[in-house]
């Protein structure tokens, strides 16, 4: 049973969104002018922390919370979409219980107690105390889980649509079985300490997926003829380019990554204008045709080409690059959703280089819902919820790129796309790499409506259809 008087935790809106390790700062231990620190008492202040906690409106998900210390401090958090089998709940349950507690006790700090959500709207004619009753069992399952791991569930809140409702509080006095209606956003205390320390939770999860969902309007039938012919022209060259391992040079991987540098320079000097996303990605769209989409959604299935790719994470290089790998995510569209899981990858390890973990992380977690075995998104994924810093990965990539281009530097071995390390073929003489660089002048003398050579069918997409599914 939840006492409502005492505190469920301390939101410190000064604290990054996307950090699992809110630790007490200095200032806020005897320091009247200190940073600020929001004591959460009841479940109402709870479900409106969410969002800050989270950096951005979740809807279908699962969402543990670690408190820390007698005042139930916030720590790490995990999340994962709710399973639409009510069979997968108790598995789903058991392994983010373990992702939480045992990455808090990695840390150093195992969690005293745990604060779970669960946040699903109503379908068709369900109502929000139908959702509530429907996902009870899931409640119950993950206060089991996490009391089988000694760490006991402090409160369970059902968030749907406008209301919300605890799991833990028999006492219809203050939790009505019909739910109580969520505070109107940017109005509560929290909301106001959290806008004046830079905290903005606006984007609701849907939001962020439209940016990277396929195409659902006439565009993406014109876009999977595109990838048609991009697989008949491209997958017998990219066979015959794996077993030819000894020069790739002239190969798909290098038009793959060629192409890609000559779209980002072509986005680079279309900045988008800041307000609507929508339209930022729409304008996004328009500079891409569908051949040049499709060849380099084709061409990045190809891991080596993908890590070379993923080499463009910072700088300058870094926000063009999340445009380009946006806009690729939304081009896989009918059958070839499954290729999604690399441009998403790449969108979601971008974002997270460049300190959008909220971003990053859906991003992740739709590479592995278009493909649940891709290794790449798995250990990005692993890694955004193990807290690890990206510095390491960036850090790493660095290390092969200064390796590659010292090869080439010193008239070294041949220093093909896949292979930076590659010894010369016996009985040859050593070959330097051409580079081949991004064609900016002839770019920038183009009209804005994109590449000289293009196919005719490009148009502007209609306005995106977001799906709301995890």
């Amino acid at each position: 049973m939840t006492n409502h008087s005492e505190a469920a935790g301390q939101f410190e809106p000064d604290s990054p969104v996307h950090d699992d390790s809110l630790a007490a700062r200095p200032g806020h231990s005897g320091d009247p002018f200190g940073e600020p620190v929001v004591t959460l008492r009841t479940p109402a202040e709870l479900a409106d922390a969410l969002p800050y906690l989270l950096g951005f409106r979740p809807e279908e998900s699962i969402v543990l919370i670690a408190l820390h210390g007698e005042r139930g401090r916030f720590g790490g958090r995990v999340r994962l979409g709710v399973p639409e089998r009510a069979e997968d709940w108790p598995c789903v349950a058991e392994q983010l219980a373990q992702c939480l507690i045992g990455g808090s006790a990695r840390r150093g700090e195992r969690p005293d107690g745990i604060v779970a959500f669960l946040c699903q709207d109503p379908v068709g004619a369900e109502t929000g105390q139908q959702v509530v009753e429907r996902l009870r069992p899931l409640a119950q399952e993950l206060r089991t889980a996490c009391g089988r791991l000694d760490v006991p569930v402090f409160e369970v809140v059902c968030i749907s649509k406008d209301h919300f409702w605890t799991y833990c509080c028999p006492d219809t006095r203050c939790c009505p079985p019909e739910g109580i209606p969520l505070p109107r956003p940017g109005t509560s205390v929290l909301a106001a300490a959290a806008t004046y320390m830079g905290v903005r939770a606006t984007a609701t999860q849907s939001e962020i997926r439209g940016r990277l969902t396929p195409w659902e309007t006439a565009a993406a039938a014109d876009q999977e003829r595109a990838l048609d012919a991009a697989s008949a022209e491209l997958l017998p060259r990219m066979l015959r380019d794996a077993a030819d391992t000894a020069d790739t040079e002239q190969g798909v991987a290098s038009e793959t990554l060629d192409l890609a540098r000559r779209i980002m320079t072509r986005l680079e000097a279309a900045p988008p204008a800041p307000g609507d996303t929508l339209e930022a990605d729409s304008r996004d769209d328009e500079l891409i045709a569908h051949d040049e989409a499709a060849a380099l959604i084709l061409g990045l299935q190809v891991r080596t080409t993908r890590d070379r790719a993923a080499e463009w994470m910072e700088g300058t290089e870094g926000p063009t690059a999340l445009r380009l790998w946006r806009a690729l995510s939304r081009r896989c569209v009918g059958a070839y959703a499954e290729y999604a899981a690399a441009p998403l990858a790449l969108a979601g390890w971008v974002a997270w280089s460049l300190g959008d973990l909220t971003e990053g992380q859906e991003a992740l977690d739709m590479a592995l819902g278009a493909d649940s075995r891709y290794a790449f998104a798995q250990l990005l994924n692993q890694a955004c919820n193990d807290d690890m810093d990206p510095e390491a990965i960036r850090r790493c990539l660095r290390r092969k790129r200064d390796a590659r281009d010292d090869a080439v530097a010193l008239g070294g071995a041949s220093a093909s796309v896949g292979t930076p390390d590659a010894p010369a073929r016996d009985g040859a003489a050593p070959r330097r790499r051409r580079r081949r660089l991004p064609r900016a002048a002839s770019e920038a003398s183009r009209a804005p409506g994109g590449p000289a050579k293009g196919p005719q069918d490009r148009r502007r997409p209609a306005r995106r259809i977001a799906k709301d599914s995890p």
